[in-house]
């Protein structure tokens, strides 16, 4: 078969075409490939450019460096400083339309993922279609820890009620990846530093199928979901969302007031603590 690549230059991420599928690297990995308002920017210029090329049957994402991502930039949050509801509401629409891009994308969406998958990233990587984990990755959502909510509430619909109220209501950030398997969190697991190429292998398999036949099974599976109510409850949960960002909670508010002072590190050994104390790990 023939490869044909394409690539196209980002700062935050890397785009590349190859064998009818187009590869997303998140590419900030002295961040841990944190995202940030540029990187959520890129992102969607790379879905638009994957999804209007015709030779792209499928995408994957996947981070480079040692983790997948540890999700949404909170040290440049700190230093924005953002205040105000059309602020917030900015922030969080971007934040919610790039994740569920690659739910609603009409194209197969495949995350490959290594290291930390956390809150906002872990959030992605379950909008994706499948996700193929490495037995060493870690999952989480520790947003309630920081004093922040969850931008986009999709793990109610990937696990059970149980499941997904001990996770966000504990601010569990250490979700193995075998446990995530048993609660439906990802597709696969396998051995470290196989899953982009099992990501790609499963890709190229989708890519021999007809594209046509593809998109209006993915649109099929997607309505399933939407007649029990997800986009709604999804968007209802973002209106919550930036009520909380909009009004600040008293524990962000000293999270961000300790990152400012001792720095990002000093902060989360601070929020540790508190919670080390309490008994809660």
């Amino acid at each position: 078969m023939t490869t044909m690549t394409a690539i196209m230059n980002f700062r935050n991420i890397r785009y590349d075409v190859a064998d009818r599928v187009a590869q997303l690297v998140l590419n900030r990995p002295e961040r841990l490939n944190a995202l940030d308002k540029a990187t959520l920017v890129e992102i969607n210029a790379a879905m638009d450019t994957a999804e209007a090329d015709a030779d792209v049957r499928v995408i994957v994402v996947s981070g480079a460096g040692r983790a997948f991502s540890s999700g949404f930039d909170l040290k440049a949050q700190m230093e924005a400083r953002p205040e105000g509801a059309a602020a917030w509401r900015e922030i969080l629409d971007l934040d919610f339309d790039t994740t569920m891009r690659f739910w609603n994308s009409p194209k197969p969406t495949i995350a490959a993922v290594h290291g930390a998958c956390l809150a906002g990233a872990f959030e992605l990587a379950l909008s994706c279609d499948i996700t193929i984990a490495t037995e060493d990755a870690i999952f989480g959502e520790p947003e309630l820890k920081f004093g922040a909510g969850i931008v986009t509430l999709l793990l109610p619909w990937m696990t059970g009620p149980k499941q997904a109220k001990r996770i966000i209501l504990s601010a569990d950030d250490r979700i193995p990846a075998r446990d995530a398997l048993a609660m439906g969190l990802v597709s696969q697991v396998v051995a470290p530093g196989t899953q982009l190429d099992e990501a790609l292998r499963t890709a190229r398999g989708i890519a021999l199928m007809d594209p046509n036949l593809v998109a209006e099974t993915k649109k099929a599976l997607n309505r399933t979901y939407e007649i029990q109510g997800m986009q709604t409850a999804l968007r209802t949960a973002l209106d919550i969302d930036h009520g909380i960002e909009s009004h600040g909670s008293p524990d962000k508010r000293a999270f961000m007031d300790v990152a400012r002072e001792r720095g990002m590190r000093a902060a989360i050994a601070w929020r540790d603590a508190r919670f080390a104390e309490a008994g809660g790990g």
